[in-house]
Order: structure tokens, then C-alpha cells, then sequence
């Protein structure tokens, strides 16, 4: 897995995960960390473990935030 880079497990019509792209790109700015978004609906799986708590942002094997993203808490997270 790359260390460097953050999953965004997002669907379409979905405000915060609008939110949480717009907070990503700031980050990966700031940080050099990117991310990739995967929309849950490309696969069964994803919708039955994420469907009730888009965004899910995952780093390093690890749901790290779901729902509202908060870019200082990624950052505090990130300094470890």
C-alpha cells in the first residue's frame, strides 16, 4: 500500500463528501499526501460495509475519519 496516499471512499450526491474532496486537495497541497477516490457503488462490498458512513477517508489500512472530514485532526494524525 502507499504510505503516501489516502482512500476516499465517496458516491455521487453527496455533500460532505464534496466537502471532504475539497479538504483532500488542501491537504495533499500542504502535505504532498494524495488521495484516491473510490466511489462504494463500483462494488457490492463497499456499499454494504461503507453505506451509512460516507466519506470514510483510510490511510495505511485504517479507516482514520468518516462522515464530517476535519482537516486539522488529518493533520495531527499525519505528524505521527
Amino acid at each position: 500500500m502507499d504510505e503516501k496516499r489516502l482512500l476516499l471512499y465517496t458516491r455521487e450526491k453527496c455533500p460532505l463528501c464534496d466537502k471532504a474532496k475539497v479538504v483532500l486537495e488542501e491537504l495533499s497541497s500542504e502535505t504532498g499526501i494524495s488521495f484516491r477516490e473510490i466511489d462504494i457503488y463500483s462494488d457490492d462490498d463497499l456499499i454494504e460495509r461503507f453505506g451509512l458512513m460516507i466519506p470514510v477517508l483510510e490511510w495505511k489500512g485504517g479507516i482514520i475519519q468518516y462522515g464530517n472530514i476535519d482537516k486539522y485532526s488529518l493533520l495531527e494524525i499525519f505528524k505521527k
